[in-house]
C-alpha cells in the first residue's frame, strides 16, 4: 500500500464538530450529524462529521489518500469505515458557523473509501473540563484562548481513503 497524497488542517470544533464535503455539497444532513453524535464520525456520502468531546480547542484533521488504505492504528481511542464522493476533487474542511478551515485537492475527482479513525479526542476533552474548572471571573479572553492553546494532548481525526470509482454522472432531468 502506498500514501499518494496527505493534507492536514487545524480547525475548531464548532458547536464540538468540523465537517468534510466535497465543494459542491452544500447541503448538511442532520440525520448524519446524529448519527456522528453516537459513532463520532458518520456521514451520507458526500459530507463526513466528526465529533469533538470539546467546542474550543483546535483538532488536526488529516485526509490520506492510499492506492488501498491501511486499517486504523492500533493506539486510535477509536475507527470508523468511511466514505465520500467529490465530484470536484475538493474537499472543504469546515468549522460549521466560523466557515472553512481550509481545502484538501484530491488525486482525482470521484468516490473515496476507507477508514476514519481519531487519538487524543479524551484527553483535550479532560483539559478543557479541568481548565474550564479554573476559569475565575478575572481571566481575560486572551488569557483563556492561551489556556486552550497550551492543551498537551493533539486531538486528530484522520481519512485513510482510497479511490474507488468515478462520480455517477448528474441526470439533468431530474
Amino acid at each position: 500500500m502506498a500514501l499518494l497524497a496527505e493534507h492536514s488542517v487545524t480547525a475548531s470544533p464548532d458547536r464540538r464538530f468540523v465537517e468534510v464535503y466535497d465543494t459542491d455539497a452544500y447541503l448538511g444532513d442532520s440525520a448524519a450529524m446524529a448519527a456522528a453524535e453516537v459513532q463520532v464520525v458518520a456521514g451520507n456520502g458526500y459530507h463526513l462529521y466528526l465529533v469533538s468531546l470539546q467546542p474550543r480547542i483546535h483538532v488536526q484533521v488529516t485526509v490520506r489518500i492510499w492506492d488501498t488504505p491501511p486499517k486504523p492504528p492500533a493506539d486510535a481511542e477509536g475507527h470508523t469505515p468511511v466514505s465520500i464522493e467529490s465530484e470536484t476533487g475538493t474537499l472543504v474542511v469546515n468549522q460549521l458557523t466560523m466557515g472553512p478551515a481550509g481545502e484538501i485537492t484530491l488525486p482525482r475527482p470521484g468516490v473515496y473509501e476507507g477508514y476514519a479513525w481519531w487519538t487524543g479526542r479524551e484527553a483535550a476533552s479532560t483539559y478543557y473540563d479541568e481548565t474550564l474548572t479554573s476559569i475565575t471571573d478575572d481571566w481575560t479572553l486572551e488569557q483563556i484562548r492561551h489556556a486552550w492553546s497550551q492543551c498537551p494532548a493533539e486531538e486528530r481525526y484522520v481519512l485513510d481513503l482510497a479511490f474507488t470509482r468515478e462520480s455517477e454522472p448528474d441526470d439533468e432531468d431530474d
